[in-house]
C-alpha cells in the first residue's frame, strides 16, 4: 500500500508535471493555469500545516467540528496521505527526531558526504516507499475517539480526486474548452500536486541540514530557513516549532512570516478558533541560544 500510495502521489504528479511543462512549447501558461496552481496550492498547503500539523497533531488550538472537517479534506486534497496516519508519523517523529526509528531523519546514515548525500535523499523521498507504520492507537488516541473526523479522514482517496477534479472543471469551465480542463488539470491538479509534496520533503530533508538554530531542542538538528517559510506556508521556521511544538504560531518574530498562524489568526477573529497556543517571552529566552528573547506581545495578543 506504500508503494501504491508513493507511484500514484509521487511518481505520477512528477511524470504529469514533465507533461505540463512540455505542454508549454505547444500552449504558453496564463493566467487561468497560475491562478488555478497557487489557488490549489495555497488551500491544500493550509490543511497540511494548519489542519495536519498544528491541529491535529500539536493539538496547538481549538475549533469546531465543522471546521476540523474542512481542514482534513483541504489536507487531504495535497495526496500526502490521511490525517490520522500524518498525524501518528509526527508526533513519532517529534519523539524520537534525529534519532534511531525517525521515520524520514536525514543525519542517521553517517557523517561522510556519502552518508549525507544518502540521508538526504531518505528524508526527502525514498522513506516514503516503504517504512514503519506507527500503531495510531498509541501515537494518536485522541484522534481516534472522535467518530466524525476518522469518518471524514476515511474518504482520503476521494478527497484527493476532488483536489484534481476542481481545478479541472473550473479550468473548463472558465475557458470553455476542453484544454482548459486538461491544462487545470495539469497545472491546478498535478503539478500543484508535485509542488506541495516538494515543499513538505524539504521539512524533512533540507530543514534537518541546512539554516540556523536559534533555539535549543531535544536533541535533534531542525533548522530555521526563511526562503522555506514562503514556499512551505510557514513551515521553514522549524527549529522554532521544535522549540516550541505545541505553538500555534511558527514565526515567533515580526519579520517571521507565516502564513499558516495568519490563517488561523483568521479563524480567530471570525470565532472559528479558540485557545491559541504560542510560547510567552519567557519561554523563548530560556530557549534561545544567543540572542536576547523577541517581543512576542503581537502573537501572545493575537
Amino acid at each position: 500500500m506504500q508503494r501504491q500510495h508513493f507511484i500514484l502521489f509521487d511518481v505520477l504528479p512528477f511524470i504529469g508535471t514533465l507533461i505540463a511543462l512540455g505542454a508549454l512549447f505547444y500552449r504558453p501558461i496564463g493566467a487561468l493555469e497560475i491562478s488555478l496552481f497557487f489557488a490549489m496550492w495555497l488551500v491544500t498547503g493550509l490543511g497540511l500545516t494548519v489542519g495536519y500539523h498544528r491541529l491535529f497533531t500539536h493539538r496547538a488550538f481549538t475549533t469546531g467540528t465543522a471546521v476540523s472537517a474542512m481542514l482534513i479534506i483541504m489536507g487531504s486534497m495535497a495526496g500526502r496521505g490521511s490525517m490520522v496516519s500524518w498525524a501518528a508519523m509526527h508526533r513519532r517523529h517529534h519523539e524520537l527526531s534525529d534519532h534511531e526509528g525517525d521515520l524520514h531523519s536525514p543525519n542517521l546514515h553517517g557523517g561522510s558526504l556519502l552518508g549525507r548525500l544518502r540521508g538526504f535523499l531518505h528524508a526527502h523521498l525514498t522513506w516514503m516507499i516503504e517504512h514503519d507504520y506507527p500503531n495510531v492507537a498509541h501515537y494518536v488516541p485522541d484522534l481516534m475517539a472522535q467518530p466524525v473526523l476518522v469518518r471524514v479522514n476515511s474518504y482520503y482517496y476521494a478527497w484527493v480526486l476532488v483536489g484534481l477534479l476542481i481545478p479541472t472543471a473550473i479550468g473548463g469551465l472558465v475557458a470553455g474548452s476542453l484544454w482548459g480542463a486538461v491544462a487545470g488539470f495539469l497545472w491546478g491538479g498535478v503539478a500543484r500536486m508535485f509542488a506541495v509534496e516538494q515543499a513538505m520533503s524539504a521539512i524533512n530533508s533540507v530543514m534537518h541540514t541546512f539554516g540556523a538554530r536559534p533555539y535549543r531542542t531535544r536533541g535533534d538538528n531542525s533548522r530555521n530557513l526563511g526562503v522555506m517559510a514562503w514556499l512551505a506556508w510557514g513551515e521553514g521556521w522549524h527549529n522554532n516549532h521544535h522549540a516550541f511544538p505545541y505553538s500555534a504560531a511558527f514565526g515567533l518574530r515580526w519579520f517571521e512570516f507565516d502564513p499558516g498562524y495568519l490563517f488561523i489568526r483568521v479563524l480567530a477573529a471570525l470565532g472559528l478558533a479558540w485557545n491559541v497556543k504560542v510560547p510567552s517571552a519567557e519561554k523563548i529566552a530560556l530557549r534561545r541560544l544567543h540572542e536576547p528573547a523577541p517581543d512576542v506581545a503581537e502573537l501572545e495578543h493575537g
